[in-house]
């Protein structure tokens, strides 16, 4: 009888054909340099009603495959976490390419016994002044919570005590994710890490769909309007990530 595997890689997709092959060559090479052994990972493409050939590629690529509906990333990746075995779970976007020592990164993490869980980190694949003042804004936010985004991970029942991703969230999910998975460390004196050894490399898709400098743009817009309508941000999360064009 085989043992269940050590992680589980969640990789939450929405007509990702395109971008999906590239990140499944990145978690092969990742698997393969794991030095607990490829077999110890088992990787989950939770598809999120694609209309392309996302679920098939997954398949061939022999990857699990979760079927989820509702248009919710919270719930996607929820549903990507029902069906793993892993005693770690992990996620990253289909849009990202793993480091190769990403496993072995966020086994030594865990290791120590002070972390809670935590994330890789990422850095982008193409880089310009305004891509590079805007991932400035988000630094000391790092610094400050210790949270992070790349490959995000935790051990299953810490998950499971939280109650997972809140699946009432459309945006920002994973921020609570990562500040109730922060609450349950401190109950036990761990803290949220960064395995920055193994930052993943995120695509500058929106960055190129929207202009570089589109955050300084955007978001005091966004911010303004919310004073009027709490209710803007279902429908800036409509606009700008659930229906891509893609």
């Amino acid at each position: 009888m085989n043992a269940p595997p050590r992680f589980s890689l969640v990789i939450p997709a929405f007509n990702e054909e395109r971008c999906l092959p590239r990140l499944l060559d990145s978690v092969d090479e990742a698997r393969r340099r794991y030095r607990g052994g490829e077999g110890a990972i088992e990787v989950i493409v939770a598809d999120n009603a694609s209309t392309d050939h996302t679920p098939g590629i997954a398949r061939e690529r022999a990857c699990q495959v979760a079927s989820v509906e509702m248009r919710a990333i919270a719930a996607v990746r929820n549903g990507g976490a029902r069906i793993a075995t892993g005693e770690i779970l992990a996620f990253t976007d289909a849009d990202m390419r793993i480091h190769p020592a990403t496993f072995d990164a966020i086994d030594d993490v865990l290791a120590t016994g002070r972390a809670v869980g935590g994330a890789t980190g990422t850095t982008m694949e193409r880089w310009s002044l305004g891509i590079a003042m805007t991932f400035a804004l988000m630094v000391p936010l790092v610094w400050l919570t210790g949270m992070d985004t790349g490959v995000v991970f935790c051990r299953r029942k810490d998950f499971e005590a939280i109650g997972g991703y809140d699946e009432s969230r459309r945006v920002a999910e994973d921020v609570a994710f990562l500040l109730a998975l922060r609450r349950l460390g401190r109950t036990r004196g761990q803290k949220l890490a960064r395995a920055n050894a193994a930052k993943t490399i995120a695509s500058a898709r929106k960055f190129d769909e929207y202009g570089d400098w589109h955050y300084f743009r955007l978001m005091p817009k966004l911010a303004a309007r919310l004073l009027v309508d709490p209710r803007a941000t279902g429908e800036f999360a409509d606009q700008y990530w659930y229906r891509p064009k893609r």
